[in-house]
């Protein structure tokens, strides 16, 4: 998705051809006709989708200098580009001192536009960049500091961010890379406790031996090794937050003095007489089903129902594809600086691309990517060719159905259409009460590709049962291969796997070669 300029002029002629040199640019646009109007724009809920105004300074009903001082007043920090037919230098000093990123003269000519809106969003995404990565060392990042112009994304911030006056335990569940603890941190914050610590704790992490330890604390001498006394993650966190990121991976003996910790609000340090009181917010987070793993015994009921008051589910970045863009933009501001290299430009055609990729490992492999691009990078602009793997899984996914044999072709049909499902099973079905493991039939052949949106009852299926019936049909056609029948069905292999496991089936052995 293109940047979007606001143009506000009360010309129509200007407006006209402002519009057509910005579209040629390759930004998408927003026309007003006057300051108001523009003011209205930039703080609609639309608003933070803008990312640079060009203003005119003289019209009737609100001048330019204006609407600079009241998007100074409402917070508003867009980078302008104001123009005018006066190009006097006290106008210049003028709007800049408003706080103008730039200025132009009319009639401006396409290419200086286009140079003075590149340079604005770049400084604009780098000032940015800064300001966020202090207010994430200094504890005090915000739901403002999350980038996204997705409505599921904005639905599930604005969730979390009524839980941030709050002390109720919050449980963020989604696939790993999605930003959790990004969102755990915004929930600190922006809370009462934001001048507190925020202490992460990484589960899946630690020493099995020494999580009591390192969770709860010790007494000097509890154990062998035990030179001196530690406090443990829930004092270090007292007054502010503890993040409890993959508390799934707890074993049972953790999970109960996690509940009791959790429930009483106090801990008791391993060789310690007397608990010790605790005042910490929890925030937990997990990739996995919690209520599966306590259907399965794996992780207690009584925890599940304390750390479960409020959960946020937060989609993965397949679909949000519109945060793709603006978090190139971000992370490629972030590394070129890092790297000390001067990356002027990204083309639309690697945009297009990346927004084309289902990225299974979510915003964390898109960072990465970035990363490698700008090491790669040896020019000032970033193409296809700093961009290798994704680029030939695209191109391999665009390319498959015209190498597909046409369908009147019988001598070259598929060989997995003669695979009957019912001589070998593909997959088993696990009775989660008993533990046992049996084979299931296959619910649809290969002839059968309708699938039924209504029951018996004439009413319609829940889309998990749809979607249950669509895999089952993909792992059929495809003989049984797991990363073949992802590719066809548009998903990670990690993701089809997980679905199999949320709906008990698990592979009956290697996939096939």
């Amino acid at each position: 998705m293109a940047e979007r300029i606001l143009i506000v002029d009360d010309d129509p002629v200007q407006r006209r051809l402002l519009e057509a040199m910005t579209g040629r640019a390759g930004y998408q646009t927003l026309v007003v006709d006057g300051g108001q109007t523009a003011l209205e724009a930039m703080q609609s809920a639309d608003g933070h989708a803008i990312d640079c105004v060009v203003l005119d300074l003289v019209m009737p009903d609100l001048d330019g200098l204006g609407v600079l001082a009241r998007m100074c007043d409402a917070g508003i920090t867009v980078p302008v580009i104001v123009q005018t037919a006066h190009g006097g230098i006290d106008t210049v000093v003028t709007a800049m001192r408003a706080g103008a990123a730039d200025f132009v003269v009319k009639p401006v000519g396409a290419e200086r536009l286009a140079v003075s809106l590149r340079n604005a969003i770049e400084r604009s995404t780098l000032e940015s960049e800064i300001a966020r990565t202090k207010r994430s060392r200094a504890g005090t990042l915000t739901f403002r500091d999350i980038i996204t112009r997705s409505t599921r994304m904005r639905a599930v911030l604005r969730a979390a961010e009524k839980t941030a006056s709050s002390t109720i335990p919050v449980l963020i569940e989604g696939e790993s890379g999605v930003g959790k603890e990004l969102i755990a941190r915004a929930i600190h914050g922006s809370g009462e406790r934001r001048a507190k610590p925020f202490v992460a704790v990484n589960c899946g992490a630690l020493p099995e031996n020494l999580i009591e330890s390192l969770l709860f604390g010790h007494e000097k001498g509890a154990f062998t090794g035990a030179t001196e006394r530690h406090e443990g993650k829930f004092v270090e966190a007292s007054g502010g937050t503890l993040f409890l990121d993959e508390v799934g991976e707890l074993p049972p003996a953790a999970q109960v003095k996690l509940l009791r910790a959790v429930q009483e609000s106090e801990v008791e340090p391993i060789g310690c007489k007397r608990p010790t009181r605790i005042n910490v917010r929890i925030i937990s987070a997990t990739n996995r089903s919690l209520i599966r793993d306590v259907q399965t015994g794996r992780f207690r009921e009584d925890l599940f129902y304390r750390l479960h008051v409020f959960p946020i589910m937060v989609p993965p970045l397949r679909e949000r594809s519109e945060d793709i863009p603006d978090l190139t933009r971000h992370f490629l501001a972030r590394f070129a600086a890092e790297e000390g290299k001067r990356i002027r430009s990204i083309s639309a055609d690697v945009v297009r691309l990346l927004t084309t990729y289902h990225w299974p490992g979510n915003v964390r492999q898109l960072e990465n990517a970035v990363f490698r691009a700008v090491v790669l990078a040896e020019t000032d602009d970033l193409g296809a060719a700093e961009f290798p793997h994704i680029a030939a899984y695209v191109g391999d996914a665009n390319t498959e159905p015209a190498a597909a044999a046409p369908a009147s072709d019988q001598s070259a049909a598929p060989e997995t259409l003669e695979i009957d499902p019912a001589e070998a099973p593909l997959f088993v079905e696990q009775d989660p009460p008993s533990g046992r493991f049996a084979a299931t039939n296959a619910m649809l052949t290969e002839r059968s590709v309708m699938i039924d949106l209504i029951d018996t009852a004439g009413e319609l299926r829940p889309l998990s049962e749809i979607e249950s019936d669509a895999i089952r049909f993909a792992l059929s056609h495809c003989g049984g291969h797991m990363s073949e029948a992802a590719r066809r069905l548009g998903i990670g292999r990690s993701t089809l796997y997980r679905k199999l496991d949320v709906m008990g089936l698990v592979p009956t052995g290697e996939e096939p070669s």
